[in-house]
């Protein structure tokens, strides 16, 4: 064991406030960084889910899409305009044919916000008219009313059986609108997306759009939280800091006989430094852990019980989204300790100004 970390063992850091100051930086850091993960992750995946992560606008098979890198699925659709009738209330809306149904009814989900407006609930029936060489009346039953906070600004989306918009076309019709391409994890970035889609334009000689493309606004506002936590993070650490800062002062002064007696006894303003520096990181690492638990521990419920709501015409969501990547936290963990530490050298420079001849002599 080092001089300077036996002598620091001895020394008792009165810093309470600290630790529960530093604690609360960690817990604001900790859950803003799960709080923007958790909006990106969110949106991402509902963007995906509903538009596929990029667009090739073809009535033909491209298999060559299925081998290429990062393409999970390749899905045809249709998309097809109509007027929907409910009651009294007539709205445009935009029909989207994805997969299959699993019955022989004609079924479609519905966004919320299109469902409180043509006052439907699941279970009812709504019809709808397509309008080409003439018109053609479907009678529609709402299977699920769905979440619609990340449109975007698009058209109203009813989402229904590829098959049953086939066969608006006529019995034999085995076309399609466009495919959807979804991509695995390791396209999830903006500029990633971005890059995807210009390959695959190039590869089908159709221009591509990606989510980015289609819904910028959306990719911006996003990229706007990332800013902002960004400023919360250099700010809570800067607050962090300074705490500490004031707090190991105070003991550097209460223990000035201390270091007056260190120094008689040979040792160097930077070992009686790495002393008290060693105290003060204790209470930071106490602080960090306490805050990392307590942030953990509310992102845990938050996500099982979306306690926290949101305002969806606002905020696209419902409720607070939180996600954790430890790897994250992890990384966040070390560069505000790193930190911390950094600052409470500062400190550390009244050590120099202490007079032993002085200090001895008061004892």
């Amino acid at each position: 064991m080092s001089a300077e970390r036996f002598i620091a063992s001895g020394i008792k850091f009165r810093g309470k406030l600290a630790v529960t100051a530093t604690a609360v930086s960690f817990l604001l850091i900790i859950v803003s960084i799960a709080i923007s993960a958790g909006f990106r992750t969110e949106i991402r995946a509902s963007l995906s889910h509903a538009y596929g992560d990029i667009t090739v606008p073809t009535s033909e098979s491209l298999p060559f899409l299925d081998s290429m890198d990062g393409v999970i699925k390749v899905s045809p659709v249709i998309y097809k305009s109509g007027i929907v009738k409910s009651g009294l209330h007539i709205r445009g809306v935009q029909f989207k044919g994805i997969g299959s149904a699993d019955s022989t009814a004609l079924v479609a989900d519905v966004p919320a916000s299109f469902a409180a407006d043509m006052q439907l609930a699941e279970g009812d029936r709504m019809t709808a008219y397509f309008v080409d060489e003439k018109v053609k009346a479907r009678v529609f039953t709402v299977r699920h009313i769905l979440e619609d906070n990340v449109t975007g600004g698009e058209a109203v989306t009813i989402f229904t059986s590829i098959r049953d918009l086939r066969r608006l076309e006529g019995p034999d019709a085995v076309g399609h609108s466009a495919l959807e391409v979804q991509l695995d994890s390791r396209f999830r970035s903006r500029s990633a997306l971005k890059r995807k889609a210009a390959e695959i334009s190039l590869a089908s000689g159709l221009y591509s759009p990606s989510l980015p493309d289609r819904f910028p606004q959306l990719f911006d506002w996003l990229d706007l939280i990332d800013v902002n936590v960004a400023a919360i993070l250099a700010l809570m650490i800067l607050v962090a800091g300074f705490n500490m800062i004031s707090c190991l002062l105070i003991e550097l002064f209460r223990n000035i006989s201390v270091i007056g007696t260190l120094k008689t006894l040979g040792m160097s303003n930077a070992g009686i430094g790495k002393v008290f520096i060693r105290t003060a990181s204790s209470v930071v690492l106490k602080g960090m852990l306490a805050g990392n638990a307590a942030a953990l521990l509310f992102c845990a419920v938050q996500d099982r019980t979306h306690l926290l709501k949101l305002n969806p015409d606002n905020y696209f969501l419902s409720f607070v989204p939180v996600s954790v990547n430890l790897p994250s936290v992890l990384l966040v963990d070390a560069t505000a300790y790193l930190a911390m530490l950094i600052m409470l050298l500062l400190p550390t420079l009244f050590i120099s100004r202490v007079d032993p001849a002085k200090t001895v002599r008061s004892l």
